[in-house]
C-alpha cells in the first residue's frame, strides 16, 4: 500500500513507524511486525530477498 505522508492517514502511519524522510519503504509481515525499512532510493534486490524469505517462512 502506498500512502501520501501529507494525508491524515499518511501522517498517522508515518508517526507510528517513525518515518523521517521520503521515500521510505516499510515492509510489514502478516503479524504487523516491521521486517524491512529502506530510506531513500529503493534496493529492489534487498526487497525481493526479504519478501522471498517471508513467503518461505510463512509457508512452513
Amino acid at each position: 500500500m502506498r500512502l501520501d505522508v501529507m494525508s491524515r492517514v499518511g501522517r498517522q502511519a508515518a508517526a507510528r513507524f517513525g518515518v523521517r524522510a521520503v521515500p521510505t519503504l516499510i515492509l510489514v509481515d502478516g503479524n504487523g511486525e516491521v521486517v524491512l525499512t529502506q530510506v531513500g532510493r529503493l534496493k529492489p534486490r534487498d526487497v525481493q530477498t526479504r519478501v522471498d524469505e517471508l513467503i518461505l517462512t510463512d509457508g512452513r
